[in-house]
């Protein structure tokens, strides 16, 4: 018998943006509203990022997350993060057990950070040395115990909640590792329409079920086949301007970022602007990355990757309202011209 032929790549975009919108569909039984929130999530895990999902108490995160996790057909792992975790209550660590000859040796005895989606809550609760155990594990998907580095079975996600409005008895992230969340998303407070819609399904006495609808190995072929999504040398060119505008000591950046940023955004956040704009054309059924795909994601890519001097602050500028003005003010490069 013949060998089955593989689908073609608008087959994949075809079916993929099919599950897509199912699994929309599955979310919004449970989570009413958070559109934007919903479709930046799902980009990240289609193309194998993390997420820092940053909003106050009772906005539904850490429910957002587990529904999403109930959706995917994957191991799901939370831990809450307190100023007493250790590093080792993440990562695992090595414990003397007896073996069945009576002799002693050592047994590794994995943590939760062994999962598909691990939901780090509150992140910032907990002190530098707990919250760098994950740095390892997020950007290599491997921990090391002594001498001795275990892999983290793929597809491997963290997303992370923190609480922006508390201070006291938080430890904010250190730059080295904002920089490797791929997005940074902030969760809003509904609607009036979305509030009440919320009042009435979250006190029912019935609870809407939410159905599988992809497994691990499917989401490593989603990802697979996005990166096969085409990204032009003009719209490389594109992202570079972009970037390089946040640098306060580039010659490229306008006035306005030199007298308001203290630094930029480094080149993880142009691979990140692409790997976005990758999942957003692919979740719209479209072959190519535009520039829209890139502005679209620009936001929660960059908005942790900036920091902005007491001059921005003092005018009320926030990042978020940088970034929109280098949006604007970033020239397209030249459209290349063929005889």
């Amino acid at each position: 018998m013949a060998a089955e032929q593989p689908p073609s790549f608008d087959n994949f975009l075809t079916q993929f943006k099919r599950r897509r919108d199912l699994m929309t569909e599955e979310l919004h039984k449970v989570i009413i509203g958070q559109d934007a929130v919903i479709e930046q999530i799902m980009a990240a895990i289609f193309t194998g990022g993390h997420c820092l999902l940053e909003g106050v108490p009772g906005l539904a995160k850490t429910l957002l997350v587990s529904t999403l996790a109930k959706i995917l057909d994957v191991q799901f792992k939370r831990i809450q993060f307190t100023p007493d975790l250790m590093p080792s209550d993440i990562t695992g660590t090595n414990v003397l057990d007896e073996n069945e000859s009576g002799r002693r040796e050592f047994r590794f005895v994995q943590g939760p950070v062994f999962t598909n989606i691990l939901l780090a809550d509150e992140i910032n609760r907990t002190p530098p040395k707990t919250q760098a155990a994950l740095l390892q594990a997020m950007q290599e998907r491997e921990v090391t115990i002594g001498q001795t580095t275990y892999p983290i079975a793929e597809p491997f996600f963290v997303i992370a909640t923190q609480n922006p409005i508390e201070q006291e008895g938080t430890y904010p992230l250190p730059e080295a590792q904002l920089d490797r969340f791929m997005f940074n998303i902030k969760v809003d407070y509904p609607t009036f329409d979305e509030e009440e819609r919320i009042l009435t399904s979250t006190t029912a006495s019935e609870k809407p079920e939410v159905n599988k609808v992809l497994s691990a190995r499917g989401i490593t072929q989603v990802q697979t086949g996005i990166g096969q999504i085409e990204v032009t040398p003009y719209t490389v060119t594109y992202v570079a301007r972009l970037v390089r505008a946040t640098r306060p000591g580039d010659v490229s950046a306008p006035k306005f970022a030199r007298e308001l940023i203290d630094w930029g955004a480094g080149p993880r956040a142009g691979q990140f602007l692409i790997t976005g704009g990758r999942a957003m054309a692919a979740m719209d059924g479209r072959p190519s990355v535009s520039l829209d795909d890139i502005r679209k994601v620009a936001i929660p890519v960059l908005r942790h990757r900036i920091s902005t001097n007491f001059q921005a602050q003092a005018e009320g500028l926030s990042t978020d309202d940088i970034i929109r003005r280098l949006i604007k003010e970033v020239p397209e490069p030249p459209v290349p011209k063929y005889a």
